[in-house]
């Protein structure tokens, strides 16, 4: 579920509230109770894991490993006849 995160414009606290995202915005302040609480709009914070994402599967390869050098091109290649 997501945190949210709300301020009092009544005593000036700021507070996190685990919701779901079905759920009503909070209306009172838990500190000091007051009415006039709002909604703050935050960075969120959002990791992809696993495999299948840039990071993991298409990221530079490492430099340092040795380069291989080009294979030869086969007979039955039609590059290598001659250029027909």
């Amino acid at each position: 579920m997501p945190i949210y995160e709300y301020r009092c414009n009544g005593c000036g606290k700021e507070f996190e509230v685990i919701q779901k995202f079905s759920d009503k915005p909070i209306k009172k302040c838990e500190h000091c109770s007051s009415n006039d609480v709002e909604k703050l709009i935050s960075q969120s914070s959002f990791v992809l894991k696993g495999t299948g994402w840039h990071q993991t599967d298409y990221a530079k390869k490492d430099s340092s490993a040795p380069k291989q050098a080009p294979s030869p091109a086969c007979a039955g290649c039609p590059s290598s006849k001659g250029g027909h």
